[in-house]
């Protein structure tokens, strides 16, 4: 006996009626008792004895007629003729009422109208469409049917709809299957309606082939036949449809929740938290998610893809990106970078729970070696950014906190020479080498810093309060002290100047007590004012400008361009404020704390080769082209963009120092940011350690492995950096009033008089055409589109009139 699928009849889907596009089915119609007076026992679920005889007797008495008949009403070939054979020219004629494959999701029926070439029919769809169409789109023709006009199609099909009774699937299958007995289309509108007439013969087709359950085609040579599937089949089937009706459920009901939200103002959309609430709303909103970031796998590309679809969108990233942000999952302006590159943004409660007891418990392991250097004047200078935005991992917002890894001290020696204190933080104080929060820090390379917030590198209450320097309070760090000497008179660029380099230099723990704190524009005006009671930024503005000659006579590459920043307060809303600050290379200060950082590299590097001293050293080999060939293009981004382009790679070794020679000196190794930078921090670990008379912790094979690690983090912030970058300068060029005049300097030229330009104003770079000028020329622009969600900057020359 056959086994009852999902237990009954009443159970099949009336789904397959959608796949044909009509309207949804009404209510069954059963043949009259007179011509099926066994067929109640199939609507019935009636399984006696009697029925299988029937079913048997019918099948048999069809059989034995002649399969190629010739039908008596209309002169053609019989049903299974018409319909299993295959199509071509000569089967098809005027008037015949035929199905079609629309398309890979439509089928239509259709009246033939006449050929159209050799082997195509023209003919007119049930929506009155004329078209042309290949024999073998021919799905179905319907018997019995000749001289059709097109216009009753509708009435053929308000009929059929009346018949189509998918639960008789089921019913049939049980019988037919018992005895594996195979139906034609005839036999089976013989058996279920008990009649094989146009109308019912059609009902017949539509079933069998929509059916996904059931009963599954078979081909022979001469007909088309369908078999029961076995019981075990049927029931895995079944478990898949339900499964797949349940799942375009969930999908419609998360549509409709969507669009609810789509409809609601900014401000009464959902929380994004609120989205990944409930797991199957979770993992759609994930999987969109991921399809807008191009990072989703196969299974998140087929729920976003449906989505999508069923939202009446494209199948793309940017589809899935409006969707997210008219929700209010996503802000307007999110960065996609952060999802795509997959940032540690947020700390593990196991790192944080870390960062907490070492600020409850702190020994100072080196202060018996320190040094107190607190009645020095410190000056701690930086750029703005240090009054940091960071992300509070308790929770989880925006606050502004101020990070300072390294000041600044200086005194002229009784013999007239000048020396420099570099001051350093010290984070190795209070954190381990291969601890969790050393290995997190690790894993991070480096802090972010964006226009929008800065996620550091260490948790943010053990990096601010613990770890960075603060004016007017005792701060552990390790100061590097230098002693310039002179080495003479040499002609620098046609001027004679005093040189200096380092005559003397020490490494040691100590304990500063910084006095100001000063952004790159008030050290600048302070060093204008020319205090006398400021000496000491005096001789470090002076100790800076002879460093920068001596660099120049080493060959010292000028590398820098113009700088923009921008600060976003409000990065969440549709109009952020955008503050753009464009930093001037020229900047006193600044050129006096990038020497002495550059100063306190080499004297690290020249200690570590004098001890023996494994660490990060980093190099940069000459370019092979002269740095006299640009001395013809003006000082500033013009040149310093024709030195970068011929540049040659870094070099890094972990044993000696290797000759830097962009910067001008023999060996260099950062060591000036060890609460933002892990490579700085692995040098404090190795000097700290020779320092307290202990072996490193680290070989060099240990650190050009972790250095690879934390360099491969470093990249992507960089990445990231410069996209974020480059977004908000375009969002800010949005904005600007149409017209508007920018100068822009020629870089390089492309090809002919396309031109590379450094919109100078902005501090971004763009192409255009240039009507005249040379390489270092300034020319006037306006922009003529900015669109920074798609990376796209567009200006135009304009002439002066």
């Amino acid at each position: 006996m056959a086994v009852r699928a999902a237990g009954g009849c009443s159970t099949a889907a009336a789904a397959t009626l959608a796949f044909f596009r009509l309207r949804p089915l009404g209510r069954a119609v059963r043949p009259d008792s007179a011509r099926a007076g066994w067929h109640f026992s199939l609507y019935g679920g009636c399984r006696g004895r009697q029925v299988h005889g029937l079913v048997d007797s019918v099948l048999e008495e069809l059989r034995s007629q002649r399969r190629g008949r010739v039908s008596a009403k209309i002169g053609l070939q019989g049903t299974k003729e018409l319909s299993d054979n295959k199509i071509d020219k000569r089967t098809l004629q005027k008037g015949l009422l035929l199905e079609f494959q629309k398309d890979s999701e439509r089928f239509l029926l259709a009246v033939v109208e006449r050929p159209d070439g050799k082997k195509n029919w023209k003919v007119t769809d049930q929506n009155g469409i004329l078209s042309s169409i290949k024999p073998q789109q021919v799905t179905y023709v319907i018997p019995g049917i000749i001289n059709y006009n097109h216009s009753r199609i509708d009435e053929f099909i308000k009929k059929a709809q009346d018949l189509l009774d998918p639960t008789v699937l089921e019913c049939a299958w049980m019988e037919l299957s018992e005895n594996d007995k195979s139906v034609t289309v005839e036999e089976f509108a013989e058996i279920v309606y008990g009649s094989k007439e146009s109308l019912e013969s059609y009902c017949a087709h539509f079933l069998l082939s929509r059916d996904i359950v059931y009963f599954v085609k078979v081909e022979s040579r001469d007909s088309s036949v369908y078999q029961p599937r076995p019981p075990a089949q049927v029931e895995e089937l079944l478990r898949r449809k339900l499964a797949k009706e349940a799942a375009e459920k969930e999908m419609e009901e998360f549509v409709q929740l969507i669009k609810s939200a789509k409809a609601l103002p900014l401000d009464a959309k959902p929380s994004k938290d609120s989205w990944l609430m409930e797991e199957k709303v979770k993992r759609k909103i994930e999987s969109l998610q991921a399809y807008a970031v191009d990072a989703c796998d196969d299974e998140q590309r087929r729920t976003a893809g449906n989505i999508l679809k069923a939202m009446g969108f494209s199948k793309t990233s940017s589809a899935a990106l409006k969707i997210l942000i008219n929700i209010g999952y996503f802000p307007v302006h999110v960065n996609l970078d952060l999802y795509r590159y997959d940032v540690r943004i947020r700390y593990t409660e196991e790192v944080l729970s870390a960062a907490e007891e070492l600020l409850v418990d702190c020994p100072d392991s080196d202060k018996d070696i320190r040094k107190d250097l607190s009645t020095l004047k410190v000056y701690a200078i930086d750029v703005d950014e240090a009054d940091e935005a960071c992300f509070c991992s308790f929770c989880h917002c925006i606050y502004p906190k101020r990070l300072l890894d390294d000041a600044l001290s200086a005194a002229r020696l009784p013999d007239g020479r000048i020396k420099v204190w570099i001051h350093v933080a010290d984070p190795t104080s209070l954190v381990q080498p291969r601890s969790i929060i050393d290995r997190e820090a690790m894993h991070r390379g480096t802090s972010i810093f964006l226009p929008t917030a800065t996620f550091p590198m260490f948790p943010e209450r053990l990096a601010m309060n613990a770890m960075s320097l603060q004016q007017g309070r005792g701060c552990k760090s390790v100061t590097v002290s230098v002693i310039l000497q002179p080495d003479g008179s040499k002609i620098v660029e046609n001027y004679i100047c005093v040189v200096h380099s380092i005559a003397e230099y020490s490494i040691e723990n100590s304990i500063i007590k910084p006095t100001y704190m000063l952004t790159y524009e008030s050290a600048t005006e302070l060093l204008y004012m020319n205090l006398e009671e400021e000496e000491e930024l005096r001789i470090l503005q002076e100790a800076a400008s002879l460093r920068a000659q001596w660099r120049r006579s080493q060959g010292s590459i000028d590398t820098a361009m113009i700088e923009p920043r921008i600060k976003v307060a409000n990065p969440d809303d549709p109009e952020p404020n955008i503050n753009l600050y464009v930093e001037d290379q020229s900047n006193p200060a600044m050129q006096l704390v990038s020497e002495m950082m550059i100063l306190c590299g080499e004297a690290v590097a020249a200690f570590g080769s004098d001890n023996n001293i494994a660490l990060p050293y980093r190099g940069h080999p000459q370019s092979n082209t002269a740095v006299s060939a640009f001395t013809h293009l003006p000082e500033g981004p013009t040149r310093s963009f024709a030195n970068i382009s011929v540049l040659r790679a870094a070099e890094m070794d972990f044993q000696k120092p290797v000759p830097h020679g962009v910067l001008g000196i023999p060996g260099y190794v950062q060591f000036t940011s060890p609460i933002r930078r892990y490579v700085d921090l692995l040098a404090h670990y190795q000097i700290k350690a020779f320092l307290r008379g202990e072996s490193p912790p680290y070989s060099a094979g240990d650190l050009e492995g972790m250095t690879f690690i934390a360099s491969m983090h470093v990249k992507v912030a960089r990445r990231l950096h410069s996209n974020n970058l480059r977004y908000w300068l375009l969002e800010y060029l949005r904005r600007q009033q149409k017209g508007k005049k920018y100068k822009a300097l020629i870089l390089k030229f492309i090809k002919d008089r396309l031109a590379t330009l450094l919109v100078i104003e902005v501090g971004i770079q763009a192409t255009a055409v240039v009507s005249t000028g040379k390489v270092g020329d300034e020319v006037s622009v306006v922009v003529e589109a900015a669109h920074p969600r798609d990376d796209i900057l567009s200006v135009t020359e304009i002439t002066e009139v």
